[in-house]
């Protein structure tokens, strides 16, 4: 009984090491977009431009008009190599497909770099 409570607290000790840096990240960028936001503009990118990120080691992807570096992402990915499907392009569809749990709509905002130019 005993091996299982200590089994279970140290699962949790661990659950936490792992997502607290998570959490920390994401709180940190949420202050740094807004921050930038007040003091400067937002970054346009054309699609030609976008296009040209569309590897492993450098990818950036289209998810309702805003443009996502999820390069740090790619190897992370649960689907695996999926993401790389409409890298340096528009991934609005399959980003709302019913493979993500609602924690992915959270998470891309880390990603945001900017907006795809009209």
């Amino acid at each position: 009984m005993e091996l299982i409570v200590l089994t279970l607290i140290v699962g949790l000790l661990l659950s936490l090491l792992f997502l607290a840096p998570r959490f920390l990240k994401s709180d940190q960028k949420q202050n740094i977009h807004s921050d930038s936001n007040n003091t400067k503009s937002v970054k346009a990118y054309n699609k030609a431009e976008i296009s040209l990120h569309n590897k492993r080691t450098d990818c950036w992807i289209i998810i309702k008009e805003k443009v996502y570096d999820v390069t740090p992402y790619v190897e992370e990915h649960p689907g695996g190599d999926a993401i790389l499907s409409h890298a340096g392009d528009d991934s609005t569809e399959g980003f709302f497909g019913p493979q993500h749990a609602t924690r992915v709509f959270d998470m891309i905002d880390d990603f945001y770099i900017g907006e795809l130019e009209k």
